[in-house]
């Protein structure tokens, strides 16, 4: 029987008496210095402009066909980039549709990835075309001992394909390529099948399998355009380049040595505690990003070098990661509230299917973000309050401003990073059901 609804667990209230003793330390609100990449001001003309320079598409028939290629990541206005792509095809005379692009993500189902498509803004009445959404494939053959290459059948009917993706670091494996147009081709388009063929053999798979299934896809099916985004420290689109299907790979590697140029990050190599406010599918495949956590916390994979945090607490998921909780297993602490809307089917489909299953273990979950952020600064082995660093974070995704205790706050002025900052702290807020008040605003 395949599951077609949230199934979601129900964990006890629990409070330790002992904890309402922890005093909480006090707070600078600050914003943080990051790479500079302007946001383009006029991204659907750019967009457009980049649709309108490939040669394949203008040498496909008119009236015909063609898919338009959509993951789960909450790329920066992917909205408005696809409506425009839309508006272009048929400008050409085509006929365009899409398809979530996602490997298992929204449990695995085409109704659930069709609804991860809305949260994103993308219909068929905002788009003004079909989003057909099935997890039917085609097997085109054998590329590795017990691993084949899928692709979506939809995709696979039409006379031509078109791409949108960030690229970006990848969650688990740095390489010459990693996340953006042709994992989207090999663990998007390939769906659940696809998903599971790359990851049956661990990160090996992402590492040596993927690229091979990618070219094998890019042989079989016809790849007409690609449209690489790159999001800037502010989660803007800051670039936009076509990418022609025979120039993917090298492309792409170009683009990723950019992308990782202007990632943001935190600028400490070491915090005892850090609050995250939201996490999800749509912040990072993995829920909270590695290279921001210092947590891959894959077995047989390091982690990152720096940062090292202590301890970790995630407060609320994401709306766009439709109860998808993956990334609840690199965290130590959850509320009740938060625990309770977890959609397991979704989350251990999209673990199974990758085989990383450590990524949808459950933490330690306490009634509510209070006793949560008290358990966080009691459990992190920092006895002197005055010393304590932790620091608030928006997400993994949103670092421009955060809170920061006064040892992390002096290291900040210190290193010359703070953009700005309140000359006076604040104290961490709750309301009468515990939950967090104090919120950064970006």
């Amino acid at each position: 029987m395949i599951a077609t609804q949230s199934q979601s667990p129900s964990f006890p209230a629990i409070k330790f008496p002992h904890l309402a003793r922890v005093i909480l330390p006090p707070l600078h609100r600050v914003r943080i210095k990051h790479p500079e990449a302007p946001a383009l001001q006029n991204l659907e003309k750019t967009v457009a402009n980049a649709l309108s320079s490939f040669r394949h598409l203008q040498q496909i028939p008119k009236g015909s066909e063609v898919a338009i290629a959509v993951g789960s990541r909450g790329i920066a206005k992917i909205d408005k980039i696809t409506r425009t792509v839309v508006s272009g095809l048929k400008v050409m005379d085509l006929k365009p549709f899409i398809i979530p692009a996602m490997g298992s993500h929204g449990g695995g189902t085409g109704q659930g990835q069709q609804e991860v498509l809305k949260k994103l803004g993308i219909d068929d009445v905002s788009m003004g075309c079909e989003i057909r959404s099935s997890m039917k494939t085609v097997d085109f053959g054998l590329i590795a001992e017990g691993i084949h290459c899928h692709m979506d059948a939809n995709a696979a009917g039409a006379a031509g394909i078109v791409l949108i993706n960030r690229v970006k670091a990848h969650t688990s494996f740095p390489r010459e390529i990693e996340s953006g147009l042709i994992k989207l081709i090999a663990v998007g388009l390939g769906k659940a099948e696809g998903a599971r063929s790359v990851h049956r053999i661990g990160p090996k798979g992402l590492q040596e399998i993927l690229p091979k299934l990618a070219e094998k896809a890019i042989q079989s099916v016809p790849i007409k355009a690609g449209i690489a985004l790159i999001e800037n420290a502010n989660r803007e689109i800051c670039h936009v380049e076509p990418v022609q299907p025979e120039a993917l790979f090298e492309t792409e590697k170009r683009l990723l040595r950019k992308a990782k140029s202007i990632m943001p990050s935190l600028p400490f190599d070491q915090l005892d505690a850090l609050i995250v406010e939201e996490f999800g599918k749509d912040i990072s495949g993995a829920g909270l990003d590695p290279h921001i956590s210092g947590r891959t916390d894959i077995r047989g994979i390091e982690n990152p070098a720096s940062p090292f945090i202590h301890k970790i607490a995630a407060l609320r998921m994401t709306d766009a990661t439709n109860k998808n909780g993956m990334g609840t297993g690199v965290v130590d602490f959850l509320p009740q509230p938060t625990a309770n809307q977890l959609d397991l089917y979704s989350m251990y489909m999209n673990a199974v299917s990758s085989t990383v299953l450590e990524k949808a273990f459950l933490p330690i979950v306490l009634a509510n973000d209070q006793e949560v952020i008290m358990a966080l600064v009691a459990t992190c082995w920092q006895p002197e309050l005055n010393l304590v660093r932790l620091a608030q974070i928006r997400s993994t995704l949103h670092l421009n401003e955060m809170l920061l205790t006064t040892p992390l706050f002096q290291e900040a002025q210190t290193k010359g990073v703070l953009a700005s900052y309140d000359e006076t702290t604040e104290s961490l807020k709750f309301d009468s059901s515990g939950k967090l008040l104090t919120k950064v605003q970006c």
